[in-house]
């Protein structure tokens, strides 16, 4: 008999990524068109209809203290950043390239919220495949 496949491991945060998470998610929340919603240990953030970023709540994405978001053909001065930064990693998910920021101590937030706000940049240009 042929066993499935397991699901990712998504084990719990640290008490310091729920901070992080909330502090983000509360710095987004008044940006315009931004919604949030929360499903299996995530905070998925919203510009419209498109998703921007993911925050862990209880759950973690690839390692226990990152965020992930998806930005689809970066600009150049985007790439450059992305290939530059030592805390970037990536995941393909359903054809779509995510990536995941590492954050290791409170000085991190400000970057964090530069790369939600590439992300939030791309999500108003992204058009919605049918």
């Amino acid at each position: 008999m042929a066993r499935k496949a397991s699901a990712p491991s998504m084990p719990p945060i640290s008490e310091q990524m729920k901070a992080w998470s909330a502090a983000l998610a509360a710095e987004i929340e008044d940006w315009p068109q931004v919604s949030q919603k929360v499903f299996f240990g995530f905070t998925a953030l919203y510009r419209g209809k498109n998703m921007f970023a993911v925050l862990p709540r209880t759950r973690c994405i690839e390692n226990r203290n990152a965020i992930a978001f998806p930005i689809d053909g970066p600009k150049p001065s985007v790439r450059g950043r992305l290939d530059s930064d030592h805390r970037i990693g990536s995941i393909d998910r359903n054809n779509t390239r995510w990536f995941t920021f590492e954050l290791s101590s409170d000085s991190d937030l400000h970057d964090a919220l530069n790369w939600l706000g590439d992300a939030y940049d791309a999500a108003r240009a992204k058009k919605k495949s049918k």
